[in-house]
């Protein structure tokens, strides 16, 4: 017996409605490229160039979520697209100061120095667009992260190596053979450059969930036991 056109119509607009997703990330940092791949998503990376720069009397959480959405709106689809882009811009904040990539190992110290011994704050914002809608949804993850009291030897052999060179701050919290940070409380990801947990929930906003479970993958990779995940991850459920 002949399937009716009407029902063979509604089933592949069914099976369309389910189909994955294309998910672009808007950023070149393999940093993000590793965090965004820990919960199974598959992407494609298409990096996107934006003026960094701070406005005046500009608040960090402002000036990340601006960069942010600048970002996602800035990569442009293929014709027709109807899949996410995600970006994501992170700060470096010691107290009303917001620290940049260091242009060379003079800054790069300068930077260092201010922010040995001290407590200062990291921001990312996340954004995901639906170019097909126009829809645009954001996130912010905030962490405190103290820095241990390290030596000048230390510092110093750690700018020789040339990786503060493209982080914000001059450091990376998962450098190992520096380990600026300790005793940190929050989320570690975002520190990183990514906080996978509120990437989760956004991502969910528009039906593409994580294959796996994002909190144990991403604990795993980071050799960190978050105390925060739960916490975010439920903020968004009934």
């Amino acid at each position: 017996m002949m399937k009716p056109a009407f029902l063979g119509s509604c089933c592949d607009r069914m099976q369309q409605l389910k189909a994955p997703m294309d998910l672009i990330l808007a950023s070149k940092s393999p940093r993000r490229r590793m965090l965004l791949a820990l919960p199974g998503w598959t992407f494609t990376v298409q990096p996107a160039d934006v003026d960094e720069r701070v406005v005046p009397g500009e608040l960090p959480d402002a000036y990340v979520l601006r960069l942010a959405e600048r970002k996602a709106r800035a990569v442009a689809p293929p014709q027709g697209y109807n899949g996410l882009i995600l970006a994501a811009d992170t700060a470096v904040v010691l107290g009303e100061h917001i620290l940049g990539k260091p242009a060379n190992a003079v800054e790069a110290e300068r930077m260092l120095r201010s922010l040995r011994g001290r407590v200062h704050w990291v921001y990312t914002a996340v954004a995901v667009y639906h170019p097909a809608s126009g829809r645009l949804q954001t996130e912010l993850g905030a962490t405190e992260v103290p820095v241990r009291d390290f030596s000048d030897a230390e510092m110093r052999a750690y700018i020789a190596t040339g990786d503060p060179l493209d982080k914000a701050g001059a450091y990376a919290i998962q450098h190992n053979g520096f380990n600026p940070v300790e005793k940190l409380e929050g989320c570690y990801a975002n520190v990183v450059g990514l906080p996978l947990c509120h990437v989760t929930r956004l991502l969910a906003e528009f039906d593409l969930l994580p294959k796996t479970d994002v909190a144990t993958a991403c604990q795993a990779a980071l050799g960190y036991m978050c105390p925060v995940f739960d916490e975010i991850l439920r903020e968004n459920k009934p």
